[in-house]
């Protein structure tokens, strides 16, 4: 059986869809490469964005662990502080004790020396020499010396005539040089005078006269002495003492009183 070739009609036709074929391949091909490039560049702004959010990450955690590290070194100055603080708080606080304390201390030792120095101030002034008048006579002395004196004559005011001359003659041979000296040998001769030693009594009394003619008990000693030469009986004796004594001392109230002695031996 022989086959008919085709007409030229079915050939155009022919030719026509292979043309269209072709095309739409080419066409295909062309959106095929277009997807993939596609693709490509979407896979590829993929991976950078990747690579952003893991460059992100890690300069995220980089920081972290900075900013922790950061905290944790503020924390740890921080409490270094806080115990330097603490520490200088308590420095503080002792300090302001130990001053308190030596301010005390100080107070304290103030006070004893002032109590010493009033204490050695006390002392001292036993010691000091002040200012005595006695008899009309103004003099020096210390007060030991004007102690031992007031006692010696605090026992002849009493009546211990024994006591008292024997304490006299003691003062006298302690203090040779004394304001008291004339005074205390006057006293003396009157406590020989109590004690009814007239003999004695007279030679002190001379002594003193010898030493202190002018002293303002002058008159009473020659009166005192014309008195012990009469208790001795003696009354040639006591009638020339009363006449030296209005001789020597007319102004005197012993003068006075010798005038009227003198009278009765007559």
């Amino acid at each position: 059986m022989r086959i008919a070739a085709p007409s030229a009609g079915v050939r155009a036709i022919a030719a026509a869809a292979l043309c269209w074929a072709a095309l739409a391949g080419g066409a295909a091909q062309a959106a095929l490469f277009e997807d993939e490039q596609a693709r490509k560049a979407i896979l590829d702004l993929r991976n950078r964005l990747s690579q952003v959010e893991e460059q992100s990450r890690t300069r995220a955690a980089a920081l972290t662990a900075e900013q922790n590290e950061q905290i944790q070194s503020l924390r740890r100055s921080l409490l270094e502080m806080n115990s330097q603080i603490e520490a200088l708080r308590a420095e503080i606080a002792r300090l302001r004790g130990a001053n308190e304390t030596l301010q005390r201390d100080v107070s304290e030792l103030q006070r004893k020396q002032q109590d010493i120095g009033q204490s050695v101030e006390n002392r001292l002034r036993k010691f000091e020499p002040q200012k005595v008048t006695l008899d009309g006579v103004e003099f020096n002395a210390s007060p030991e010396e004007k102690r031992q004196f007031d006692e010696a004559l605090a026992l002849l005011r009493a009546g211990e005539f024994d006591q008292a001359s024997v304490a006299l003659s003691t003062f006298m041979r302690r203090w040779p040089a004394s304001g008291y000296t004339a005074s205390a040998r006057f006293w003396q001769g009157n406590a020989l005078y109590g004690k009814r030693d007239y003999k004695e009594a007279i030679g002190v009394f001379r002594a003193f006269l010898i030493a202190s003619p002018t002293h303002p008990r002058a008159p009473e000693a020659l009166l005192a002495i014309a008195n012990s030469q009469s208790e001795m009986k003696d009354s040639k004796a006591a009638r020339k003492t009363l006449e030296e004594l209005i001789k020597t001392y007319p102004e005197s109230e012993a003068a006075v009183a010798g005038k009227e002695r003198l009278a009765s031996l007559k």
